[in-house]
């Protein structure tokens, strides 16, 4: 790979550690950091919340001071974004969950939506935004969003929209390193954890991606050679 991407991991982060936590910490590190600011005290909805991304999400949101609001697809899923410190985490199969999302807020909706659900989620995600919010739609595990009518965005309050990847991020060569930086910063500060919770071979490889599919797995996964 081209070297300008290539990070020099510090002596306190195992490589097993490494290579659980680059991909989805990096993605941590662009949607805290630098899509739209975020002050201390702001209200963040975040799908997926028990997930490889959505888990190292929690810790960064407590260590800098963000109310985190989790979604997650069973109780016991929520339970481990708690863990994680989710101030809050709702599962979103149950059909009220975005009026659960404007209780928690007071009826005035979360400052930013972090959704990497796509389809199935965005127009719950848009109706969480209070007036002015940010929706960063970041994947897309349900399938793509349907189109957008800009109108739409109008009439529920002059909402913001944006669709961001990590590549576009660490294609410049000195924003990929400070990325990486602040990203093992948390690590080592032990603000932000990385646990492993899956562990296959390479002969196992199919099964990994089954459990991902199924949604079975939580946190972090990696491949052993």
């Amino acid at each position: 790979m081209p070297a300008a991407q290539v990070c020099p991991l510090p002596d306190a982060i195992s490589f097993e550690q490494g290579a659980a936590m680059m991909l989805k910490g990096m993605t941590v590190v662009y949607l805290f950091t630098r899509t739209t600011p975020i002050p201390k005290g702001a209200t963040v909805l975040f799908h997926a919340a028990a997930g490889g991304v959505g888990l190292l999400a929690c810790q960064w949101a407590k260590s800098e001071g963000i109310r985190l609001i989790g979604t997650a697809g069973s109780d016991e899923k929520c339970r481990l974004a708690l863990d994680h410190g989710a101030d809050a985490c709702i599962n979103y199969r149950d059909p009220d969950w975005v009026a659960k999302v404007r209780d928690l807020t007071g009826g005035r909706g979360v400052d930013v939506v972090m959704d990497a659900v796509g389809k199935d989620t965005f127009e719950g995600s848009l109706d969480c935004l209070r007036p002015l919010g940010m929706m960063i739609s970041f994947g897309n595990a349900s399938g793509p969003v349907p189109p957008v009518n800009l109108a739409t965005l109008a009439g529920k309050g002059s909402l913001q929209i944006t669709r961001p990847t990590l590549f576009t991020h660490i294609s410049d060569p000195a924003t990929c390193q400070q990325m990486a930086r602040d990203l093992f910063d948390k690590v080592v500060s032990g603000a932000v954890k990385i646990t492993i919770e899956q562990r296959y071979t390479l002969d196992e490889v199919a099964d990994a991606h089954r459990a991902l599919e199924a949604r079975q797995t939580t946190g972090q996964t990696v491949l052993l050679v």
